[in-house]
């Protein structure tokens, strides 16, 4: 079984004209953000990972909310170096030094394995013994 067919267009390109399949825009009532530096106006400059989907994220919201770590003047930030243009955030909140240095999603999430009665390390999943180096077969 199929998928409905998806409408598609013929656009004019630089290498003649192809054919697209449209797609429909993601719109969200919200759009919650977290940048590294921003200005009171909105303009956002996200790190690292941050800036794959956080400038889509603020983009595709009818109100977007930016936590900032670091809040600057406007006129500071290098238009060149600005992910996201302030025409599309309409609240900047300013985080505290305390809250800017919690990154919960940053944590370690997995746990060490358990050591036998033997001391051996065991496969918390199995409770299996490792043979070699802590290895589970």
């Amino acid at each position: 079984m199929a998928s409905p067919a998806k409408e598609t267009r013929v656009f004019e390109t630089v290498d003649g004209t192809k054919e697209f399949v449209l797609e429909e825009a993601i719109l969200a009532d919200f759009g919650l953000v977290r940048a590294w530096r921003g200005d009171r106006h909105g303009n956002l400059v996200f790190r690292d990972s941050a800036r794959n989907f956080s400038p889509l994220a603020a983009m595709c919201g009818r109100v977007t909310i930016a936590e900032v770590e670091e809040l600057v003047e406007p006129g500071e930030l290098d238009p060149n170096h600005v992910h996201t243009p302030g025409v599309f955030v309409q609240r900047v909140v300013a985080l505290t030094a305390e809250q800017a240095a919690d990154k919960r999603i940053e944590k370690r999430t997995v746990r060490p394995r358990a050591a036998g009665k033997d001391g051996r390390e065991t496969d918390p999943k199995t409770d299996e013994k490792g043979t070699d180096g802590g290895m589970v077969a």
